[in-house]
């Protein structure tokens, strides 16, 4: 069989192919699950523990906000990570990248769990935690941008949306994980916990990197990057390329995610934080909204995917945006009445339907807009800058906006109809992507309407073994 095999062969039901399918999505899925179960993890973390545990001498509030200051120097890291871990997977392959970047990421998360505390080491230990949140955010930026372009290059190109989508089941299954294990701390004894146990979910992070690493280790590389590299087309500088040509895409890119990334950030962070700090309510209200929000995702992620394959890309995200505004201010009112139940159902629903039916079109979207040089760099540098402006500041500029608004929920809301208007506006200058040729140099931004009208049509129906 030659390099090209599994382009050629894609559309039928070549068992390599096939094969090689479902290891890049198993192989997508778990590193998905374990960034974002340390994600989530920390973020919970933040909102939670970490403020009286790393900055003791802050008093209670200053602690809170410091704890979400090191959450966003995790994704200040990321654009970094993305970037350089970019530049390598459009020279030498996917398939390396995302080994190196579990890893780091992994190991990252896992040294948290032994760090001392501010009372054991002073200054020293929220220099540490901020240490190890850098690397995590390094290595994370380009695990999802890896996981995102290799899924996509590996998908029949019919049904790319439903397949690129299916890693990002992962994403969800993390967050459950995470929320599930801070479910379960939120009934223990809140001195149990702040003495010990809250290291148990990072170390729990070791079992992770080790089967995701066994998995990747496994994978034949993307059948498009082998079609680059057997036509001598490997970019020798992506990222000088992806900032000469890709800029209009970039900016794209990143008005789409500001919605998507950003309302997950306030949702899974500050909204946990505010019903417990602010409204009063019982610690363990907000990971179990998070985890059941997280296990709706599973669910509304590749039902997106697949309808974005019906009738295209942006018309799902526009939905999506829509309906994050829609519930914006309903959503933010409801968590300030402290009723532990309607809680738990308006933040999984506020949490889980907009972001998702936005993540789920996104999957195969952000792939499609750049060129096969540059395309991993593409995709990492909108995913991770737009991650800095929109999930990494979120939780941070809403405990300003509580302190400076007198711990009102308004302000709140406005944010997320901000950043829910910039993204709808972007799905409207953003090109019709569905079933965009892959193996193309330049971006979609440059195709043309014949372009757009030869690609593949959309399947009609149920669509049984792997169809191009």
């Amino acid at each position: 069989m030659t390099h090209t095999a599994p382009i050629d062969l894609r559309g039928s039901d070549d068992p390599e192919y096939v094969r090689n399918l479902r290891r890049a999505t198993l192989a997508s899925s778990v590193g998905s699950a374990l960034e974002y179960y340390d994600f989530a993890l920390y973020g919970l973390a933040s909102a939670l523990i970490f403020g009286p545990l790393f900055f003791p001498a802050l008093g209670a509030g200053a602690a809170v906000a410091a704890g979400f200051a090191t959450y966003a120097v995790g994704f200040f890291a990321r654009p970094l990570g993305g970037l350089f871990f970019g530049t390598i997977g459009d020279k030498l392959g996917r398939k390396r990248v995302l080994i190196i970047t579990i890893g780091l990421m992994g190991s990252a998360s896992t040294l948290i769990g032994v760090l001392p505390t501010g009372e054991q080491v002073g200054v020293a230990a929220p220099i540490l935690l901020v240490l190890l949140r850098v690397l995590q955010g390094f290595g994370a930026g380009a695990e999802q941008a890896g996981a995102t372009t290799l899924m996509a290059e590996y998908a029949p190109v019919r049904r790319r949306g439903f397949y690129a989508a299916l890693p990002f089941v992962g994403i969800m299954i993390g967050t459950v994980l995470a929320s599930f294990v801070f479910f379960l701390l939120g009934l223990v004894d809140h001195d149990i916990v702040t003495g010990w146990l809250w290291r148990v979910p990072f170390l729990g992070s070791l079992l992770l990197i080790a089967v995701a690493i066994f998995i990747r280790l496994r994978l034949r590389e993307s059948p498009t990057f082998i079609t680059l590299e057997a036509q001598e087309q490997v970019e020798s500088n992506p990222f000088r390329r992806v900032f000469r040509s890709s800029f209009p895409t970039i900016v794209r890119g990143i008005g789409l995610r500001l919605a998507e990334n950003g309302g997950s950030a306030i949702y899974q962070t500050l909204a946990v934080g505010f019903i417990s700090a602010v409204v009063g309510v019982p610690a363990w209200v907000g990971p179990l909204a998070i985890a059941l929000g997280a296990l709706i995702g599973v669910l509304i992620i590749p039902l997106a995917g697949r309808v974005s394959d019906r009738f295209g890309r942006m018309p799902v995200y526009r939905v999506g945006a829509i309906v994050q505004l829609v519930l914006a201010v309903p959503s933010w009112w409801l968590l300030s009445q402290g009723n532990p139940v309607l809680s738990v159902v308006v933040l999984a629903l506020a949490y889980s339907l907009s972001v998702n039916i936005m993540l789920g079109a996104q999957c195969a979207a952000l792939p499609e807009l750049f060129g096969n040089t540059h395309r991993y760099i593409g995709v990492a540098v909108s995913r991770e800058f737009s991650a800095v402006v929109a999930g990494g500041i979120a939780p941070f500029i809403g405990s300003l906006l509580l302190g400076a608004f007198a711990n009102s929920w308004v302000p709140l809301a406005c944010y997320v109809i901000v950043l829910g208007t910039i993204t709808l506006i972007a799905t409207f200058l953003t090109p019709e992507t569905r079933a965009r040729d892959l193996t193309l140099l330049r971006d979609a931004v440059h195709d043309s309407d014949i372009d757009v009208q030869t690609r593949p049509h959309a399947i009609v129906g149920h669509a049984t073994g792997i169809a191009r």
